[in-house]
């Protein structure tokens, strides 16, 4: 076993990967929002162009990219379509299985965090990455606000759900999605004061980026409503010959019945590959979209089906009907809506005949789902990081 990463001793921390800029002369303490994959753009999004509004500012923000995701198609191209800059820090960390991934990473940001501390460090949901950060930052002394705290899917085999509760565990400040997703971390037993039911940074994002995705052509092929969505990607799903082929006789079997269009994620092609599983017929295939492009497609879908945690709420979010290809999620709020369902594999074609013949109602608005999440996360930073201001009262759990 490796000795743990020294504490306090700065002359053997290790050196850093990576590039970042140099640090720009500001009087404000900096704010580091984390993002390692592509799930994480939208979510941080909406806190930084709070942040940039904000008329009084207290901190200024600095968008730190672990590597995680580290191709064009997979994050930097989506940086434009989220209005966000390019990363000032890039630690340039990707690769390797589950724990040499959240070892390198934290080492990475150790290093950074030695030397430039942040007022707080902000990550997003419940990758590697993320993890990662969170463990780092707590070990330096820290503090942590956790965006998107308190999903549970109860499946303990799933990386990510291991990942989401330690996360929680160790976080100060913990932004929940919604009111029950808040009681729940109430009922775990986390600090009242740190519980902030502030909405689905995700939606806030989609209702800022709706109007720029609108301005997109669609694929050569498809027609408004003619077509539906399909993304696949966990593990689960796709790691697995039976798993995956299963998938993709049911796929073929529900596009005779409509059109799909599908951007491959490239762990789900390179799978394909290995295990020599053809493409279904009645499939486009598309190549990994950006996140204007791939919003296009989904509000003009007659309906989605996916494994996708983040394709549930935006589905949610535009009241496109979701079969969520998952015997679990960690988003129950969308099956309570209406919004989406849980499907097994071999039922897709049954449950994809059913929205196609109408016997889907349109689901219920679900609150705190708007385009104030942003605005209600920078009220509760502005409490805990600014000069002479209290944090909330103990009761004060949602915003």
């Amino acid at each position: 076993m490796e000795p743990p990463l020294p504490c306090t001793d700065v002359a053997h921390a290790p050196s850093l990967p990576g590039h970042h800029a140099s640090v720009p002369a500001s009087p404000l303490p900096e704010l580091h929002l984390v993002a390692a994959a592509r799930p994480n753009l939208p979510k941080l999004a909406a806190l930084w162009h709070a942040l940039a509004r904000d008329a009084a500012p207290f901190c200024r923000p600095v968008l730190l990219h672990t590597g995680q995701h580290h191709d064009a198609a997979m994050f930097h191209a989506h940086l434009a379509d989220l209005g966000l800059p390019a990363p000032e820090i890039a630690l340039d960390i990707s690769g390797g299985g589950h724990a040499e991934l959240t070892g390198r990473t934290m080492m990475a940001c150790e290093a950074l965090w030695r030397t430039r501390r942040p007022a707080m460090v902000v990550v997003a949901g419940d990758v590697d990455g993320t993890l990662a950060a969170a463990l780092a930052a707590r070990k330096l002394g820290l503090p942590v606000a956790h965006l998107e705290a308190g999903l549970r899917c109860g499946d303990r085999d799933m990386p990510e759900e291991i990942n989401r509760r330690a996360v929680d565990a160790i976080s100060d400040l913990l932004w929940a999605p919604d009111h029950a997703t808040a009681a729940r971390l109430l009922a775990e037993g986390h600090a009242p004061a740190s519980i902030r039911a502030v909405g689905n940074s995700m939606i806030d994002t989609l209702l800022a980026r709706l109007p720029a995705a609108h301005t997109r052509s669609l694929p050569v092929g498809l027609r408004e409503g003619g077509y539906g969505v399909l993304t696949l990607h966990r593990p689960a799903n796709v790691d697995h010959p039976a798993a995956l082929a299963g998938l993709l006789a049911a796929v073929e079997q529900a596009a005779r019945l409509l059109p799909l269009a599908w951007p491959l994620h490239p762990r789900t092609a390179r799978r394909m590959a290995e295990f020599g599983l053809a493409m279904p017929a009645g499939i486009t295939r598309l190549p990994p979209l950006g996140y204007l492009d791939f919003l296009s497609l989904l509000s003009r879908a007659r309906l989605v089906a996916t494994d996708s945690g983040g394709v549930q709420e935006e589905a949610a979010g535009l009241d496109v009907p979701c079969l969520t290809l998952r015997p679990s999620t960690e988003r129950p709020v969308t099956l309570e809506s209406g919004a989406n369902r849980l499907v097994a594999t071999a039922a897709l074609p049954d449950a994809m005949a059913e929205v196609l013949a109408g016997r889907w109602p349109p689901a219920r608005p679900i609150p705190l789902w708007d385009d104030a999440v942003g605005t209600r996360m920078v009220a509760h930073l502005r409490q805990v990081l600014a000069p002479a201001v209290v944090l909330a009262p103990a009761a004060q759990v949602a915003a």
